[in-house]
């Protein structure tokens, strides 16, 4: 009797053994077959979105424009052929050509050298401010759209209140009091550019706050400021991304805009706008003056124009076809 159960559980056994290695065999078929037809496993938000980003040509050569002036304005010293600040009186309004490619200034300057300076500032004036206004539209969009009530009500009025002015007024408002120069520039268009931001996000926690994971943080005794920093925040980068590109491009006209009424930076330092408003008395005689600064403008704008663009096409998932 004994004999016959130790062969009942061997033959059991045996066909475990069977079953075991034939469900091996399948999985390893299945792995070969999606190998061959091309079966790729899930990708994830971000990869999807380069992936569709990849295919929009302009987008692409718009950021490679991006990454190239980021690289001028960050090895500005080594690219310049010449001390943008150094005055030659002797050269003065040389046409472009010879040892200087772009020509030179009122004061026998390089202006090669001074636009690629100018570039520096410009960058920075966009991204700078930028970033101060994507904090604090960051944090009162947030806010609004989760706390609701009174905090709403205040902050939506103070978004109104700064959109009922036009901007560049505002700006030169605000200028006047703090007075120019470049660090209160920084200051300025940060202060005064939020609002879109704020909206944006603030719609977003709107249309967040509700889902079931917030509720469940909620629920479980998260506090608020884990719930904004850990569920809504991730949820409102390519946002902020989105509206950041968009931003930098009005960022460097208002910019612009200030140096060329007196109000933005100030001479000696290169600046497209204050470049600009210096060539005023010989537009007509040294148009390349005026020119060459114009037109950088123009490309930059465009450029961070077109990329903001492309970056809402593939992030937006509303616009992905």
């Amino acid at each position: 009797m004994a004999l016959l159960t130790s062969d009942s559980k061997d033959a059991k056994q045996v066909e475990a053994e069977r079953i075991a290695s034939d469900a091996a065999e399948v999985l390893t078929e299945e792995r070969v077959a999606a190998q061959k037809s091309g079966k790729r496993r899930a990708q994830s938000y971000w990869a999807v979105s380069w992936n569709i980003f990849k295919k929009n040509k302009l987008g692409m050569f718009c950021l490679f424009v991006v990454i190239l002036l980021v690289l001028i304005a960050v090895f500005a010293p080594l690219l310049a052929p010449y001390d943008p600040y150094a005055q030659e009186l002797s050269n003065r309004y040389q046409a472009p050509g010879g040892a200087h490619l772009f020509g030179t200034d009122e004061f026998g300057r390089d202006l090669l050298s001074r636009m690629i300076y100018g570039c520096r500032v410009s960058l920075s004036v966009g991204v700078v401010s930028q970033a101060i206004a994507l904090v604090i539209g960051f944090l009162a969009g947030v806010s609004a759209g989760y706390f609701g009530g009174w905090v709403d009500s205040v902050i939506s009025f103070i978004i109104q209140v700064f959109s009922s002015f036009p901007f560049l007024l505002f700006a030169i408002v605000v200028m006047f009091v703090l007075g120019p120069g470049l660090i209160n520039l920084y200051v300025a268009l940060g202060l005064l550019m939020w609002t879109g931001t704020a909206r944006l996000v603030r719609g977003d926690v709107m249309r967040l706050k509700g889902s079931e994971y917030i509720q469940s943080c909620i629920l479980s005794g998260g506090s608020s400021w884990r719930v904004i920093m850990k569920h809504l925040l991730p949820n409102c980068v390519s946002t902020l991304i989105v509206t950041s590109t968009l931003g930098i491009p009005n960022a460097i006209l208002s910019e612009a805009s200030l140096s060329f009424l007196g109000l933005g930076v100030q001479p000696p330092m290169a600046s497209w706008g204050q470049m600009i408003s210096a060539a005023r008395q010989v537009i007509q005689s040294n148009t390349y003056y005026s020119v060459i600064p114009g037109v950088a403008i123009i490309i930059t704008v465009m450029v961070f124009n077109l990329l903001g663009d492309a970056l809402r096409d593939a992030l937006d998932p509303k616009m992905r076809s």
